[in-house]
């Protein structure tokens, strides 16, 4: 298994708590929750973003995407083609260090390439929607049949998106945080965690109060607002059916949020 990030020193102490807890002199970091789809609030939150970074210019920034990138939503692909993309050339984020984390979501497209079977469960959680932003009028047509779905996908998914997407990390680390899509395990080093249990974990994630080593940010299970506790911050605001798109930002020891609005869409069943 792929090591996540180096081993810490032995005599390393723990973090210190959340309130103290710091990324990197001269660097923002934004972190960016569960997109699914809408290719309307990123693009808003991305101009937030830049406005933010233009009137106070950081040193260094980063912009974290935290998974989920797809699905529910009517613009998958074109969420997939954005990001991909990179910062534009030009502006405030020009320079920026941009990285998109795997998702449940992701890892649901992933697997369905290969093997139908995943099929009922992703459409049930909004795939059907990520098929048709790709085969558009093919995947209305093939609507039940799996094996016609997962052709449709892979003559119309673009192989730059496919590569982008079989390519993303699980975890990125910045400072005394941990950014991931799900959680993490309690009671499992951050260096031995499972990558499946960092797309998918929830329950046991988000009950514990267990110093997890870092300050875990993270998406995957939507709250009405930022939900802000001692070892864990998540984000997702449920941009999909709230219309709400939240970004973390998080410089030296102090954080705040950005908040892009739209309309609220209707949801499909799932989570």
């Amino acid at each position: 298994m792929r090591r996540l990030f180096p081993d810490r020193p032995a005599a390393e102490r723990p973090p210190p708590p959340i309130a103290a807890a710091r990324v990197p002199a001269g660097r923002r970091i934004y972190a960016i929750g569960d997109i699914h789809g809408r290719l309307d609030l990123l693009e808003r939150l991305l101009d937030l973003i830049a406005a933010d970074a233009a009137q106070s210019p950081p040193e260094h920034l980063a912009v974290i995407f935290l998974g989920d990138l797809i699905d529910r939503g009517p613009q998958s692909r074109g969420v997939v083609e954005r990001v991909a993309a990179g910062p534009s050339p030009h502006g405030p984020l020009a320079a920026a260090e941009w990285v998109a984390l795997c998702g449940n979501h992701e890892d649901y497209l992933l697997t369905f390439l290969a093997d139908t079977r995943v099929g009922p469960s992703w459409f049930k959680n909004g795939g059907f929607e990520t098929v048709r932003s790709y085969a558009g009028a093919a995947a209305d047509q093939a609507e039940g049949d799996l094996a016609a779905l997962q052709m449709a996908l892979l003559r119309t998914l673009p192989r730059p998106h496919l590569r982008f997407l079989s390519g993303l990390p699980v975890t990125h680390v910045e400072g005394d945080y941990f950014f991931v899509h799900a959680g993490v395990r309690p009671k499992v080093a951050l260096k031995d965690q499972d990558p499946a249990d960092m797309m998918w974990i929830r329950g046991q994630f988000l009950g514990s109060d267990a110093d997890f080593g870092k300050v875990v940010v993270h998406g995957h299970s939507v709250v009405p607002d930022p939900d802000i506790r001692s070892n864990r911050i998540g984000i997702d605001t449920g941009a999909w059916r709230t219309g709400r798109l939240t970004a973390l930002v998080l410089e030296d020891a102090q954080r705040r949020f950005l908040e892009a609005k739209g309309c609220p869409l209707s949801p499909p069943d799932g989570h």
